[in-house]
């Protein structure tokens, strides 16, 4: 899936034996592989909203902190989903275009993001989606 996010593989055996690690591969998916075509104007953000995320990522930036958002396009990965995404969405903001504000990404593109196939049904709200697939990763919601 388009993410970045660190993985650790551990491999046990009772007995020894010969393992080899397989082969993966040398490239990430895109971020363009999940993105839907026409998303409605409501995950756009609001002008208020932008220019609230862009000035709170200037503070922190300034102060020499890594706190802000995350705007990616097409060709990017990702930061990881989190379950506090149904908030502002900052983890994952989509580029589009010079005149437009950034978007969030829809619960089909977050099911997509996880790996969850098209035919999977949403049938809760969009902060219970967004809740429900970043809570897999959040160790802060366990």
């Amino acid at each position: 899936m388009p993410q970045h996010r660190e993985r650790i593989f551990l491999v046990g055996f009772r007995e020894p034996r010969y393992f080899e690690f397989p082969e993966f591969p040398k490239t990430e998916p895109k971020l363009a592989s999940i993105l839907e075509r026409d998303v409605p104007d409501k995950y756009t953000l609001t002008d208020n909203l932008w220019a609230y995320l862009q000035a709170y990522a200037k503070k922190h930036q300034e102060a020499g902190n890594g706190f802000g958002f995350g705007l990616v396009n097409g060709d990017s990965t990702t930061r990881t989903l989190s379950a506090r995404y149904h908030k502002d969405g900052s983890e994952i903001l989509i580029d589009q275009c010079p005149r437009k504000n950034p978007r969030r990404l829809t619960p089909r593109e977050c099911a997509r993001l996880m790996g969850y196939p098209d035919k999977f049904k949403i049938n809760v709200s969009d902060t219970q989606i967004f809740r429900q697939f970043g809570k897999f990763f959040d160790s802060s919601q366990n």
